[in-house]
């Protein structure tokens, strides 16, 4: 009389389907099986007992299951903690000025003419001998192209005065960044980051983390986007 529990059973139930999950039918699995266990020992053959072996293989498959559902349970605990440390992390975020993967530059003037920028940024793998900021307006003409010497690696934040490369104060309006960064005589990979504000936090669902909400413009980004507070 064989009792060998299905290798599928221990599979469906690593796999984490929700109905697998459910601690009922785990207690249910649990429960037949030493039912039939003790029956299987109950009616065994004196002259021909089950086989040691048979029974601790038969033992070690239950316990692998209930360990599969403690492990889901441990791994489920840690999860929300993760969540729940991220949308800490996240709201505290709302309000804030941050750089994000980018090349947007906004530029108004106010009242008194004066010319207001966002800033932007620069995330370098390794250091630069140079790097040169190229301002392009929205229908892809050069507005200003200037250097700004030498940058380290990481992330570093600028800001463009908001004029052309003749000195005149450009139009109110989107603008974008473009870098060229150097060492020696060989280019580096360079990140642009441009400026939002966190206008708030949506919480984590079941396909990924906390998302922070930038507005229209700039949609949603996860918490391993933010470059750089400011």
């Amino acid at each position: 009389m064989s009792n060998t529990i299905d290798a599928n059973v221990v599979t469906r139930m690593n796999q984490g389907g929700p109905s697998a999950r459910d601690a009922s039918q785990s207690t249910e699995l649990r429960n037949n099986f030493m039912t039939l266990l003790i029956a299987q020992m109950q009616h065994q053959d004196p002259l021909n007992p089950m086989d040691n072996h048979e029974m601790t293989t038969q033992l070690a498959q239950i316990n692998t299951v209930s360990g599969i559902e403690d492990l889901n349970k441990t791994l489920k605990g840690i999860n929300d903690q993760m969540n729940a440390g991220q949308s800490l992390q996240a709201a505290g975020l709302i309000g804030q000025g941050v750089l994000v993967p980018g090349d947007r530059v906004l530029l108004e003037h106010d009242e008194d003419g004066e010319l207001h920028t966002t800033p932007f940024g620069i995330e370098l793998p390794r250091s630069a001998d140079n790097v040169r900021v190229v301002i392009t307006n929205a229908s892809g003409q050069v507005v200003n192209r200037y250097d700004i010497g030498p940058v380290k690696a990481g992330v570093d934040s600028f800001t463009w005065d908001g004029r052309t490369s003749e000195g005149e104060a450009a139009a109110s309006g989107s603008y974008r960044v473009r870098i060229e960064a150097t060492s020696g005589d060989k280019a580096v990979d360079a990140t642009t980051l441009n400026y939002a504000i966190v206008g708030g936090v949506t919480p984590p669902d079941d396909n990924g983390g906390v998302k922070l909400d930038l507005g229209a413009i700039y949609g949603q980004v996860g918490l391993d986007q933010i470059k750089q507070i400011l």
